[in-house]
């Protein structure tokens, strides 16, 4: 397997300095510094890598960063979204615990292309270690003279700050992330204007997520067709996939971009001893779910989770055995999502509530049968009605948990409790 985000992993002191560049680490940087490698053949080698944004969007990185309007004169800002807030993932995280010069470095390239001489790197609030850890990568890419002011009279300035969030989902949104970096309240902002024209305190502003990022320095030091052809058409390179929920090994797992999700299942361990599959969530819990028959026909990339009738997402895979109840679990999941709208939206902060006391009836037994009809209602005039993708977020989920498992919720309203209430 060739491991692009994880390649320190297995070694002493993953995160340091010396382990970096013992893989290789720098040397695209250092080539920059000394003049060997110009900001268009970078992006040239992004375009032709197919490397899609890993935060969930899938925006090719090359594409998104040629929108930056680099010969603009004033501040231009590039800023990495490490607050992976969404259920289910936990790939970024690792990404800063075990090879955090990565990150550091890609997101020094991306300043060098764009013309931009600072960045901020946004953590989760809760990510302490991840922190820690990245704070001590900063803090040796400093003192070895790779960030900082006229780096090795390269006429290269490149200045990187970690901004430690407080724990809203919502400011992994990129618009309330910058609010947020600006000391104001964490809620998205009206598009257009986008960042790549007015973004951090109102300057050009390319933001990307922390897989993205540390991917870069290996598709240029290897080219973007070696990165290319680890995938599949229109899904390029190896993925982070975050593999949680009823498995015996659940974990971060490093894979070719178009690999089986029964593979990905059996490097997870399999389900518990005894249990059957019965949905899976592939990408995060903002996409929708797919019953146990369309998962296993699956392969892990774009096109085909697509074509299953989920999103790959932030590649958070949720597995889900045949002790799962369904009504449960997006009891949970509309739970979550109410309680993290902010509110700005009329139809986001009334209709996830709306849906969560509708499904909290449901589980309390006092359910009726016009629920189902009102849930679908309520998540349709959600979607598409909110200044960023939370609403959507929330309200996709009841659209697919009710079409795939609508006779549990029936059972459940019929009979005030689960069908699974017995194994379960």
């Amino acid at each position: 397997m060739n491991k692009v985000c994880f390649k320190n992993i297995n070694k002493d002191n993953p995160s340091s300095l010396a382990t970096y560049e013992a893989s290789g680490g720098y040397k695209v940087w250092r080539k920059i510094l000394k003049g060997e490698l110009s900001q268009g053949k970078i992006l040239d080698e992004l375009k032709t890598s197919g490397l899609r944004g890993r935060g969930g969007a899938g925006f090719p990185t090359g594409l998104k960063w040629s929108f930056m309007p680099r010969n603009q004169e004033g501040q231009k800002y590039v800023v990495c979204n490490s607050d992976e807030g969404e259920p289910g993932t936990c790939k970024d995280r690792d990404i800063l615990r075990f090879n955090p010069h990565a990150v550091i470095e890609g997101m020094a390239i991306a300043g060098y292309v764009m013309k931009a001489s600072v960045g901020y790197n946004y953590i989760r609030g809760e990510f302490m270690e991840p922190y820690y850890r990245f704070e001590e990568a900063l803090n040796e890419a400093y003192g070895a003279g790779l960030l900082g002011e006229d780096i090795n009279d390269s006429k290269i300035t490149f200045n990187l700050y970690t901004h430690l969030g407080a724990g809203a989902y919502i400011c992994g949104e990129e618009t309330a992330l910058l609010e947020s970096i600006e000391g104001k309240k964490g809620q998205p902002r009206f598009k257009p204007p986008f960042p790549a024209n007015v973004g951090l305190y109102g300057k050009p502003t390319t933001i990307n997520n922390t897989e993205s990022f540390a991917s870069v320095p290996d598709i240029l030091a290897k080219g973007g067709q070696w990165f290319a052809d680890l995938g599949v058409p229109n899904s390029g390179g190896c993925k982070l996939f975050s593999v949680t929920g009823h498995v015996n090994n659940p974990a971060n797992f490093e894979i070719p971009m178009g690999t089986p999700f029964s593979d990905l299942l059996e490097m997870a361990g399999g389900l518990r001893e005894g249990r059957k599959l019965k949905a899976v969530i592939p990408g995060g819990s903002s996409t929708p779910v797919l019953p146990a028959k369309a998962a296993l026909k699956m392969n892990m990339d774009y096109d085909s989770i697509d074509k299953a009738g989920s999103m790959l997402g932030a590649g958070s895979v949720i597995i889900m055995d045949d002790t799962t109840c369904m009504v449960k679990a997006l009891t949970r999941l509309a739970h979550f999502y109410y309680d993290e709208s902010c509110g700005q939206c009329t139809p986001c902060r009334e209709g996830t509530g709306w849906i969560y006391r509708v499904l909290k009836r449901i589980m309390d037994g006092h359910g009726k049968n016009e629920d189902l009809d009102l849930l679908l209602s309520v998540q349709d005039k959600i979607i598409g009605n909110t200044i960023c993708a939370l609403g959507d977020a929330a309200a996709m989920p009841v659209e697919s948990f009710i079409r795939h498992f609508r006779k549990e919720f029936e059972h459940y309203i019929k009979n005030g409790e689960s069908m699974v209430a017995k194994d379960g």
